[in-house]
This record gives C-alpha cells, structure tokens and sequence, in this order.
C-alpha cells in the first residue's frame, strides 16, 4: 500500500524544515517544494537577508534543499518570479497608489503558497493527497457541522490564522498544519532533535516583506502634495502618499504642540490629513472581498471576535450586511463595541467565533457607526 503523500511549501527557515521533519516522521511521503520568487532588477538592495523578497532567497534555498537531504525527501525549486511580480508586487504598488495600505502576507497566502505552488504540482503531474506549510494555525473536522474549520494554533502569540482567513472552505480538507498543536519553543527543540547537524533552529525568522524596505518598490519621482490638518489648513508638502500610511507618526517632516500622526489620506487631492492619537479612534468600517468559512449566508447582524491588523487584540464587532439592489450583499458594516486605533484601508479584518476564524475580508474605508 503506497503512503500518503504531501507536498511542503519550505523557505530554509526553522518553522517549514520542522513541519516538513514531523511529516517525514509520522509516516508520509514527503516532498518539499520552495519558491524562486526574488529578482534583483527590482531591487538588488541587501537591507534584511532575512526578507521574503530579498538577496537572501540563494542561501534560504540552499539551507531548505539541505534540510530535504537530511531528511531524505524530494525536493524541487519552483520559478514563480513573473507570477510573484503579477500578483504581489504589482498589487502591493498598485494598492498603495490608490491610498491603501495592503497586507502582502494575506495576498502571498492565498495567491502564491496556495495558489501557484499547487498549479505547478499539477502542470508537472506531481501528484500529492494533502499540501502542508510551516504556519501556527490548524484545521480540524467538525462532525456537527460536517465541516473543516480553520482554527487558531495552540500557542497564540505565533498564531497565523489571520494570514489565512482568505482560503477557500473546500481546500482545508486537503491542507496540513503540522505545528499548529506546538509552541515556538518546541518547535526549536525539534529542530535541535530532528535536525541535529543543521544549524536551521538558530536561523533567524523572516521578518521584512522586501529587503530594505518596500518604498524601492516606487518611482521615486513621486507627485508630491499638501499635509493638512483635520480643519483642512496646510501644515507642509508630503513626499507622494504612496510613503505613509495610517497610523504613522515618524518622518512625516511636520511637528506640533503634540505628537501628529497620519489618520488619513485623500487621493483625490493627493493630501495626507494629520490630526492628534484621538483622531485615529474609529468606531466602524466597511469591508469587502469576502471569504467566509463558517457562515453560509450572512442575512442579519452577528456579533463577533475581530482583528483589523495581525498584532491588533480581538475587538467586540457586530456585523451587518450591506444588501445591494438585487437582495444580495458584497460587503458589510463592522460597528466595533469600543473604538479602535488606526483602521487601515486595504488591511485585512478577520471575524473569530472562539479560537474559530468565521472569515474575513479587506478594509475598504473608516465609518462613523453609533
């Protein structure tokens, strides 16, 4: 009887290597699979070795392709880089230019390790039962509502459910999380256990999107416009609105009797509004791009868990649909039970029932709800 394979997305770093270790161990077969995402005409900046998108990509590769060694896996390395330009770094320009401030760990997510790595298994009839990553979250069945749920990992301050609210429901039947049930700590230890003659248990985590800083991604001949205050008066002249976002309160080049901060940006005028911390307290939002997991039609109000940013704490939200002229809905109305700091278009909002993520979808602007 053959066993049952999985396919591993690895990047080189301690989290991917182990969850590819524990799978080898629990008896499957295992191939391990990484993205050649980086291209240095874009940006050949050293900046963090330790980006997603980053000169480090040769040395990540190489320490995952020793890990399969070790492991005595397979292991293949996909060129994704057109892909990657298309629908990450495209998108992320394109987000900022219009005001926004995107998450390129949700679009990479849903776009990439779950996208295009499985198009190509396919493309070259690779064939695999389950495909498995290095994120804290789990999956696991619920008999009473004869459905898979994506739930938050174990140790929850590495979990990373809300990275991956936005994968389709009938995926997560196929899709593995092998330390969804472990600490970082145990994680590290396994390393040292599983992986004894690697040095992958000290590597350092990958922090950055882009090495040196996401701001190469853009002309640098940006338009520059007007700093107003919340009365509408001109405080100076901003670099272009691509270089802030909501909530930023360094390099802004403008000072006042208090700390200013960014608490929102009108592209229309090509401005960036400054006010005071209090200014940036919002009671409600409007979200779309919707991807429930849990709720098969949203058709009242339902009060539930939110997190509007990844290290945001869980709000108290009551959530409405917004029907359109046809009785359906493609957004809804987030009215929060207590204001909250820096709502970011373009950032993710992710709904929990308990440790269950119920859904999500992207910001698309700030609303005063009473």
């Amino acid at each position: 009887m053959s066993k049952v394979k999985v396919v591993i997305a690895m990047s080189g770093g301690v989290d991917s290597s182990v969850a590819a270790a524990l799978l080898k161990k629990q008896g499957y077969d295992v191939t391990g699979v990484i993205m050649e995402i980086f291209d240095e005409s874009i940006t050949s900046s050293e900046g963090s070795r330790h980006a997603c998108f980053g000169p480090g990509e040769k040395e990540d590769i190489e320490d995952a392709r020793k890990v399969a060694e070790r492991l005595g896996i397979s292991f293949c390395t996909f060129n994704l880089k057109e892909k990657y330009r298309k629908h990450i770094l495209n998108f992320f320009i394109k987000e900022y230019a219009e005001g926004n401030t995107p998450n390129p760990c949700v679009k990479c997510n849903y776009e990439m390790k779950f996208g295009a790595i499985t198009e190509e298994l396919r493309k070259r009839e690779i064939r695999f039962d389950y495909f498995a990553t290095g994120h804290y979250a789990r999956i696991q069945y619920d008999k009473n509502r004869n459905r898979f749920l994506l739930k938050k990992a174990v140790d929850l301050k590495k979990d990373q459910s809300y990275f991956l609210y936005n994968l389709p429901g009938d995926q997560l039947k196929n899709i593995i999380f092998p330390l969804g049930d472990y600490t970082k700590d145990e994680v590290r230890k396994f390393a040292g256990e599983l992986l004894p003659d690697l040095y992958i248990g000290k590597k350092a985590e990958s922090q950055d999107f882009i090495a040196g800083g996401y701001h190469q991604l853009f002309d640098t001949r940006q338009k520059p416009g007007p700093i107003l205050n919340t009365r509408g008066e001109v405080m100076g002249e901003h670099k272009g609105i691509v270089f802030y976002t909501i909530g930023q309160r360094r390099g802004i080049g403008i000072s006042g009797n208090k700390p200013l901060y960014v608490i929102s940006k009108d592209k229309e005028k090509n401005a960036i509004i400054v006010g005071e911390k209090e200014n940036l307290l919002g009671t409600g939002l409007i979200a779309g791009n919707l991807n429930w997991l849990t709720l098969e039609n949203l058709n009242r109000p339902v009060n539930l868990k939110a997190r509007i940013r990844f290290n945001h704490k869980e709000a108290d939200v009551e959530v409405t649909p917004i029907n359109g002229t046809d009785g359906t809905y493609k957004n809804v109305s987030v009215k929060f039970k207590e204001p909250q700091m820096a709502i970011t278009p373009g950032q993710a909002i992710v709904f929990y029932d308990g440790d269950i993520v119920v859904g999500g979808g992207i910001i698309e602007k700030e609303c005063k709800l009473i």
